[in-house]
């Protein structure tokens, strides 16, 4: 008997968004009215859409913790078909260091905070309490798997989880600087650095302090309060750049508030109109 829907009930209940996977470790493909993101996509998207589908489309996008879905006719039609568990490390409020083979958990060890640890077929899941902007190939054999992303579950592990450290930051950090991507128009979370702030009277250390306090904040409300928290977090960092001739990179910052508030289950559209309010109210009272 497939024991997959059971365990997904269970993580599900303890927070910890779920979806099955394929026998090829990959999320099952969109369904036919979703072909080509024909239905918009989910709410939860870098292009946030209205899907509804009963179905767990979308990859990352379709876990939930809704017990009502998981046990749905069709998701159950895709249990029977699945052969593991996937989960959204960005909506627990986690992130995934992916060690894919023996060189990286070496380097992992010699570099990063212990944490809690998951062993895989090929390297280790060191799993860090905070989310981030995930990517792929941050160094030879290591990715980062969190918002916008999905990590195979393989058991709790072992050890204490720690806090997400600047070390993990500093790998997406690094990856973001390297020569510009085709993607480099996307709204993906950027982090603040001089080059998109020509204008800012700031140090990088005063900027990024101020970024990771309103992100601690949000992230310290995984039950309620955190549109509020988003809100606060935007104005508060709006308030200290009203005397900058700018620019000051407030369009990157915002981006990285809106995807902590929904990485701990704030609405995408709610989220970004916390945080835009937040940041119209400092510049208006300023102005």
């Amino acid at each position: 008997m497939n024991s997959l829907p059971t365990t997904a009930l269970g993580l599900a209940e303890h927070g910890l968004p779920v979806l099955p996977l394929r026998a090829d470790k990959r999320p099952f493909g969109l369904c036919r009215a979703c072909e080509g993101l024909a239905c918009g996509g989910r709410p939860n998207m870098k292009t946030p859409g209205p899907c509804a589908c009963p179905w767990p489309c979308h990859g990352w996008a379709a876990a939930t913790t809704d017990r009502r879905v998981l046990g749905s006719p069709q998701w159950a039609a895709a249990w029977r078909r699945a052969r593991a568990i996937g989960y959204h490390p960005g909506g627990a409020g986690v992130t995934v260091v992916d060690l894919d083979n023996p060189d990286a958990v070496t380097w992992a060890r010699a570099t990063l905070p212990p944490t809690t640890t998951v062993a895989t077929t090929r390297g280790e899941h060191w799993i860090y309490r905070g989310a981030m902007r995930s990517a792929n190939k941050v160094r030879p054999g290591v990715d980062i798997k969190s918002l916008m992303a999905y990590a195979r579950w393989l058991g709790p592990g072992t050890g204490p989880i720690a806090a997400l450290p600047p070390a993990v930051l500093a790998l997406v950090e690094r990856e973001e600087s390297t020569p510009a991507r085709a993607d480099v128009g996307s709204s993906t979370q950027t982090r603040w650095d001089r080059s998109v702030a020509t204008g800012c009277r700031h140090t990088p250390a005063f900027v990024q302090t101020g970024l990771e306090r309103g992100l601690d904040n949000i992230r310290a409300h995984p039950e309620q309060g955190a549109g509020t928290a988003a809100y606060g977090a935007a104005r508060f960092l709006a308030a200290r750049h009203t005397t900058c001739p700018g620019p000051c990179g407030l369009d990157g910052m915002a981006e990285e508030l809106i995807a902590a508030a929904v990485a701990v289950g704030v609405p995408a559209a709610y989220a970004r109109r916390c945080v835009t309010n937040g940041m119209n109210a400092a510049l208006g009272t300023a102005a």
